[in-house]
């Protein structure tokens, strides 16, 4: 090609508009909460945000599990053995991700699950998570070992869909009370925790000296003065201490002890089911024997749990578990899932497998210690996103049309 038949290329000179975004600027984000949330685009990385900004004890009670944690890495194994079937051609447009949970909707089908020491996370602890669960429209948890008690949960966050997660003490008549204050505070559902006969052994507190409330050694004391702000929260709000257990002071196993009872029997769950009107919930079913025990026993729902992994090791993963209860419980209760869930997908790939929801604590968690309610919030926006993404993409437009449609490996 000659050069006169050569197209002219006209030129200009480049406006700082036009070469911003291409050297990646942005507006600065002042507020260091926000800025830290924003670079947060799954779970994991609301755990790595978690890390940075909260001591090392208080984040391996958390993160970590019993003994050598074989049950919490093989409950998440089975997830990522997990494939769903896709179809196409449907239209998805637009997906609900609404479910019913113990006769009641719920947006999407998660439950955030009791977990204790909860202002030791962060200082805004269970109030936080109940207000960012009512404004994602799915019920949450307060656990007996909360650092907040159920009456002023229920004040601080009276629109919520609130539950209280008992254990069964030696002392039943601190049982009975206790089980008083929650009906008189309205909840009306109750989560029985059933897989904790004595404490397992977590060897990352035990190593780390986690007590309530946390005590200072060399060791701990050099992780706080590394995280300020956090150690600054601490000391500048309420005492941390288990809201309904508040006369006591030692170590969580300590307190698993001298608290919870190891001749617990299917005879207590009767004495329970007799004194408590309301939802009765049973978290911590590793059989299917026990499963239909407990829907013999009048249990409205049941938790197929290990604990996360954090009491019996080499425990049965639940995700591997959850097919054959669902199929022997056969509708007369509901059934859910918890252990080892970190995204949107997961809750999805449990339901397709026979769940009617999932529980979470650890991805919570992760948010709370990572930006406080803003961080829970975040979570739980992160994994609706990914729930609602991946049902597009697997061709569903109802949570409903995901049964027979994953396969477990």
């Amino acid at each position: 090609m000659s050069a006169p038949e050569r197209r002219r290329v006209r030129r200009r000179i480049p406006t700082w508009s036009a070469v911003a975004p291409l050297l990646g600027f942005r507006r600065p984000v002042l507020d260091p909460v926000e800025r830290r949330l924003r670079s947060a685009l799954t779970v994991k990385d609301l755990a790595r945000v978690a890390r940075r900004t909260t001591p090392r004890s208080v984040f391996d009670y958390v993160h970590g599990a019993a003994e050598d944690e074989l049950s919490l890495r093989r409950a998440r194994a089975a997830f990522a053995a997990v494939e769903f079937e896709p179809r196409v051609l449907r239209d998805v447009t637009a997906v609900d991700t609404s479910t019913t949970i113990l006769g009641r909707r719920a947006a999407f089908p998660l439950i955030l699950a009791p977990t204790g020491f909860t202002r030791m996370m962060h200082h805004e602890g269970e109030i936080a998570v109940a207000r960012a669960a009512a404004r994602a429209g799915v019920p949450y948890t307060l656990s007996t070992m909360g650092t907040t008690s159920p009456g002023e949960l229920r004040r601080a966050v009276p629109d919520g869909e609130n539950w209280f997660q008992l254990y069964l003490w030696k002392d039943r008549e601190g049982t009975l009370k206790l089980i008083d204050d929650v009906r008189t505070a309205g909840y009306d559902t109750l989560v029985l925790t059933v897989d904790t006969p004595v404490a397992g052994n977590r060897l990352r507190d035990a190593r780390n000296g986690l007590t309530i409330p946390p005590s200072l050694n060399l060791r701990t004391m050099w992780d706080f003065a590394t995280h300020p702000a956090w150690w600054v929260n601490v000391l500048t709000t309420d005492p941390i201490e288990f809201a309904s257990l508040r006369s006591f002071d030692g170590t969580v196993a300590e307190l698993v002890a001298k608290m919870f009872d190891p001749a617990l029997s299917f005879a207590d769950l009767a004495w329970l089911r007799e004194r408590w009107e309301g939802r009765l919930v049973v978290k911590g079913i590793q059989s299917v024997d026990d499963a239909k025990q407990v829907v013999d026993a009048g249990a409205d729902a049941l938790v197929v749990s290990n604990h996360g992994g954090r009491q019996l090791d080499r425990a049965p993963t639940p995700l591997r578990l959850l097919p054959r209860v669902a199929d022997a419980v056969d509708g007369r209760a509901q059934v859910f899932l918890d252990t080892g869930i970190l995204s949107g997908a997961d809750v999805l790939a449990a339901v397709g497998l026979g769940a009617d929801a999932c529980m979470v604590g650890r991805a919570y968690l992760y948010g709370l210690m990572a930006g406080g309610e803003r961080g829970v919030d975040r979570m739980l926006e992160i994994m609706r996103a990914e729930a609602v993404r991946t049902m597009q993409l697997a061709g569903v437009s109802a949570i409903a049309e995901l049964r027979g449609r994953v396969r477990l490996d």
